[in-house]
């Protein structure tokens, strides 16, 4: 099941990158926080990729991106001219000149909407490989799930929309994934959500599974929508069954939101995790990039289960089967287990890496 990659003498950095989870990995999920496009939380992640990808100034991005929407802007009727600070400022005193709640969260939901479309416009290209990095969007016009879907929710965060990202296990189409994807949560005025979806074509998405802040953890729900709208009324906890109200569950902490950054980082390695020919100095890198991702959320359940995987193809089978069991009590606390965090627990309890105990 696993290959064995030889490090050599870079074991001395496994041991301590290990030291390092031990250290982390009992601390509880963070609170949200607030993730605007000018907060010191949003440009904390800028700063987290230029210095990843040794790409120079990071306050280089946020006049690329006015001068890019600027550049869309002026083939759009009611944005000739106008800064993408002036937009989001105008969106936000109009909102809070909006009494009525069903009205103020139909505003929102249009708004979202044409962030959805200018966010597609202003980086128009897709790739899984190097679409997270900020400096990528500004170099290649590149973009992916977790990028895009930070960045709207910083847009409407800007312009006095409360909305934030979680994890997608079951897509619009019932179709389970370990957290593969990434969308934006609009909580809107009315106590009701919206997902917001640049991978669509259609702005606001019906996707069946979600992972959620709830609780002070985090936990697996599948959003109840009104009729065939993709307005989400409910959220029903899997396992449990159970339904809470939209203002009950919040979007994902910005810890995980880091660490989510990282664990990209880590799976996308040039030569890492994912090459088709791993090599050791891309294994390190992809660990390297992983640890740092469970550092910075030990309740990060995929950053957990991948950071095994790691270990188990350098061919470290008591730490790999330590962050089995980890991630598969995770899974488990919230609510869902996917099939191959299941298929390594069970494989490294049958040969004898891991007790038969969580």
């Amino acid at each position: 099941m696993f290959g064995r990659i030889s490090v050599g003498k870079e074991i001395i950095l496994l041991f301590v990158f290990a030291f390092m989870f031990m250290q982390l990995v009992g601390a509880p999920a963070a609170v949200a926080t607030t993730v605007s496009i000018h907060s010191s939380a949003f440009k904390k992640l800028v700063w987290d990729s230029y210095e990843w990808g040794n790409a120079g100034d990071p306050n280089r991005f946020f006049p690329w991106l006015d001068t890019r929407f600027r550049e869309v802007g002026s083939k759009w009727n009611g944005l000739r001219g106008d800064s993408l600070d002036l937009v989001l400022s105008r969106e936000r005193r109009k909102l809070s000149n909006i009494r009525g709640l069903e009205s103020k969260a139909l505003e929102e939901q249009r708004f979202a909407g044409l962030l959805h479309k200018l966010v597609k416009l202003m980086i128009p290209r897709f790739s899984l490989d190097r679409g997270f990095e900020f400096y990528n969007v500004a170099r290649y016009g590149e973009r992916q799930c977790l990028l895009q879907s930070v960045l709207t929710a910083g847009l409407l965060e800007e312009a006095g929309v409360r909305s934030g990202i979680a994890m997608v296990y079951k897509n619009d189409r019932g179709k389970l994934s370990n957290n593969g994807h990434v969308v934006t949560i609009v909580k809107l005025a009315d106590g009701r959500d919206i997902i917001v979806d640049a991978s669509e074509s259609n702005p606001f998405a019906r996707h069946r599974g979600l992972m959620v802040a709830f609780k002070g953890s985090y936990c697996y729900m599948e959003p109840q929508y009104a009729d065939k709208t993709p307005v989400i009324i409910a959220y029903k906890q899997s396992g449990s069954g159970s339904t809470w109200k939209p203002n009950q569950v919040n979007v994902l902490d910005y810890d995980f939101i880091r660490s989510q950054f990282f664990f990209y980082r880590g799976e996308r390695a040039p030569g890492g995790l994912l090459a088709a020919h791993p090599t050791s100095s891309g294994l390190l890198l992809s660990e390297r990039a992983m640890a740092l991702s469970v550092k910075i959320c030990p309740q990060n359940p995929l950053s957990v289960y991948t950071l095994g995987k790691i270990y188990a193809m350098h061919g470290y089978k008591h730490r790999a089967a330590e962050l089995f069991s980890r991630a598969y009590g995770l899974y488990a606390k919230y609510g869902w287990i996917p099939d191959g965090p299941k298929e390594y627990y069970h494989y490294a309890q049958q040969n004898r890496w891991i007790s038969s105990k969580l």
